[in-house]
């Protein structure tokens, strides 16, 4: 297995939750000059992390407790085991604040707190060691949530809610705990699917760079709405376009924001399918540039059980990845930079069965595929020049893992 890292740059943005990096011979499509990222580079090496916490999400429909606790060494790639972070019924997506000093999960269920509604919690992390400690909880707004977000300054939690086809804003206060749901929007419609589109199922929801935008992916309308966010009140209203949309029963799941801030992507979960876009931030408009299967070009296959899941753009810009639940491979793209249309490098065997969801450690050397059905998450090396995913000897065991985030430990 080979031990050298890859050579990035690593500015830190966002306290170290989220950095945006480029190759020394790339301007990572977002306009800056090779130049400028070497400057940076030079201010900011000596913060170089050589290990992350990783925080694992799982169901806990079987043996799983709740959130799980690793260190990841970035030398190596070997993940070391800190056990049960906290008990939670269901958290199958996590979110860490900017300061490093909160984590938030949903509790995917349809009766938090005798409601018909799903949770969100706020976690204390401890310093140091990362231990969590719970806050409080607030209902989620909708049944089922799924996915959630922290905005970029840190002021509310973004909840996005499948069963209940709605999505939520929750202000943050300054001791992490959450207030009520300050915004709640309602779905409605439906699209050409008879099992899965009979009715509207959020199944994402994201923050654009600037922070004035919040993109929710409906997988039950093939919609992309687009919302106007005020962070400081947890304030939504929808925009003006409003959305975008996909193929009739392309059913859109999660959704990723380049980080030069001009593209974003869709992975689609019933087609199997990736939209490009180009992201106009003035007016908050997406425009689809093209699609793509994730499938192999050649894949004569039934695609009866398959699906797609998690999407995600490596920290450089370069590169944009993929999972596919069934198939359990992780597609590979490169990105152009300049049009932000995308070209298949290939497709990895994710080492286990159904990748729910996998995580991209924040300085681009590795990526870490949760496999639901086979209760594994299983390292990968990034090969910084080609992107393409390079197995490793190291994997742990956990149950049901659905959702994998990073926090850097001071």
């Amino acid at each position: 297995m080979p031990t050298t890292r890859p050579r990035f740059t690593v500015p830190i943005l966002l306290t170290g939750i989220v950095l945006l990096m480029s190759n020394s011979n790339s301007q990572a499509g977002d306009g800056r000059s090779a130049a400028a990222l070497l400057e940076t580079t030079a201010a900011n090496l000596s913060s170089s992390p050589k290990s992350l916490r990783v925080y694992i999400g799982t169901y806990t429909r079987g043996d799983s407790r709740g959130i799980y606790a690793f260190d990841l060494d970035l030398e190596s790639g070997a993940l070391e085991s800190r056990g049960l972070a906290a008990e939670l019924r269901n958290p199958s997506f996590l979110a860490i604040h900017p300061n490093r000093k909160f984590l938030y999960a949903v509790s995917e269920v349809s009766d938090a707190g005798g409601r018909p509604t799903g949770g969100v919690s706020a976690f204390a992390i401890e310093a140091g060691t990362g231990k969590l400690t719970a806050l409080n909880a607030q209902p989620s707004g909708g049944a089922g949530p799924c996915h959630l977000v922290v905005d970029p300054s840190g002021q509310c939690v973004l909840v996005a809610n499948y069963g209940g086809g709605s999505v939520a804003a929750i202000p943050v206060q300054a001791n992490g705990r959450l207030a009520e749901p300050a915004s709640t929007i309602q779905h409605e419609g439906q699209s050409v699917n008879p099992r899965r589109q009979q009715a509207p199922h959020a199944h994402s929801i994201n923050v654009d760079k600037t922070n004035r935008f919040a993109v929710a992916a409906d997988l039950g309308l093939d919609k992309l709405l687009v919302y106007r966010l005020k962070p400081d009140t947890g304030g939504l209203t929808p925009n003006d376009p409003p959305h975008a949309t996909v193929e009739p029963g392309a059913g859109p799941r999660h959704f990723a924001f380049h980080p030069g801030g001009r593209f974003a992507y869709v992975i689609n979960e019933l087609d199997l399918t990736v939209t490009a876009f180009a992201w106009d931030a003035g007016r908050g408009a997406l425009e689809a540039i093209q699609t793509v299967t994730t499938l192999p070009g050649d894949f004569q296959g039934s695609r009866e059980g398959l699906s797609t899941a998690e999407v995600q753009v490596h920290p450089s810009g370069r590169f944009l990845y993929g999972s596919n639940r069934g198939h359990d491979t992780i597609a590979m793209f490169a990105i152009d930079g300049q049009t932000g249309k995308l070209t298949p490098l290939g497709h990895e065997k994710t080492g286990g069965r159904t990748p729910r969801n996998f995580g991209i450690d924040p300085t681009g050397a590795y990526l870490l595929a949760a496999n639901q059905d086979s209760h594994s998450v299983v390292v990968f090396k990034i090969n910084s020049q080609t992107g393409r995913l390079e197995p490793t000897e190291h994997h742990v065991e956990v149950p049901s893992p659905v959702c994998v985030k990073f926090l850097r430990l001071e």
